[in-house]
């Protein structure tokens, strides 16, 4: 068995575990060494040969998988599928599988860590308290403010409970509401706009797809109150950030913190030099817990399915029972 192995966190000390058990199962490893998400192009020739594929933030289209003719899982290694084109999978019979839930408690104390220092600009008091300045700046409370949360899956209830602690009033938006957990939560449930025109904070915990890309743009910024924080630490894509520089420009949205962007490695950094902006270079399911858990799951999950077991996290289950 030859197996690629893409993510960067994944050959991290904490992984000891599920490296082990992949090198015992595999006859070949190949990883990614180029420490960032791979190309279509650069796929279609390192999934030649291989049986099975551990997959980070790569592009994985149709061009990435001309190639990939012994190809039986692609194993993603997170809970997000938007970068793999599912009929390019589909069509070759290949399983898709990937790990709900192991990264939305690292994800979420990154997008309540981003509200807090947008709030309140930590990171800009940090720099120039170091640089040798004493200088004033007036933050905003969390506490009796609404927080909007889109996307109420794992990692959007892992936040909602967060903002709990901090005496946040909370709206949630979701195509597919768990309106139980809500209602046992003291979560709202809201449509789109009803979230837009009434929150203080909003959160982005959507998958990237056709009807979520620039979900918010020029007109949800008209629609917002003053002043509001917008998160995103979900996918690139999801905010025009066009329009978000514009409403940083004049004020109306009151800081912003990504740590997704249209473009990874993103070179969009420049135009986001705002005392009021926070970048983080897609790093929130990067803590020794999450990348443990995700490790242990996308090699349990490849495993399984090159063996011909069960395995609980196939998305494409149609590929499977054909």
């Amino acid at each position: 068995m030859k197996v690629l192995v893409t993510p960067t966190s994944f050959r991290s000390k904490t992984n000891t575990k599920a490296m082990e058990k992949l090198k015992g199962f595999a006859d070949e490893i190949v990883f990614n060494e180029s420490g960032k998400p791979l190309t279509a192009k650069d796929l279609q020739e390192m999934l030649k040969g291989c049986d099975g594929y551990i997959a980070g933030l790569d592009f994985i289209d149709e061009v990435a998988l001309e190639s990939a003719d012994d190809l039986k899982v692609i194993s993603r290694y997170g809970a997000g599928y938007d970068r793999v084109n599912m009929k390019a999978a589909n069509d070759r019979g290949i399983i898709v599988t990937n790990t709900p839930g192991s990264n939305a408690t690292a994800v979420a104390d990154l997008a309540f860590g981003l509200i807090l220092s947008v709030a309140r600009r930590i990171p800009m008091l940090d720099a120039s308290t170091k640089s040798g300045e004493w200088i004033r700046s007036t933050g905003m409370e969390l506490s009796g403010k609404t927080i909007g949360i889109m996307g109420l899956g794992a990692i959007g209830k892992n936040v909602a409970q967060r903002a709990k602690g901090f005496s946040m009033k909370v709206l949630a938006y979701d195509p597919f509401m768990d309106e139980e957990y809500a209602k046992s939560n003291d979560i709202i449930p809201s449509d789109l706009d009803e979230l837009i025109r009434n929150s203080d904070v909003i959160s982005l915990h959507l998958p990237l797809n056709d009807k979520t890309k620039d979900i918010i743009s020029y007109k949800e910024f008209e629609s917002m109150k003053e002043k509001v924080i917008l998160i995103n630490t979900s996918r690139g894509g999801l905010i025009n950030e066009e329009a978000s520089v514009e409403y940083l420009k004049n004020g109306k949205l009151g800081g912003l913190g990504l740590d997704a962007f249209e473009e990874e490695p993103t070179n969009s950094y420049a135009k986001f030099r705002f005392d009021n902006v926070v970048l983080t270079p897609h790093t929130g399911a990067h803590t020794f817990e999450a990348t443990e858990n995700m490790a242990n799951m996308a090699v349990d999950n490849l495993i399984d399915v090159l063996r011909g077991a069960d395995c609980r996290y196939i998305i494409n289950k149609q590929v499977k029972e054909n």
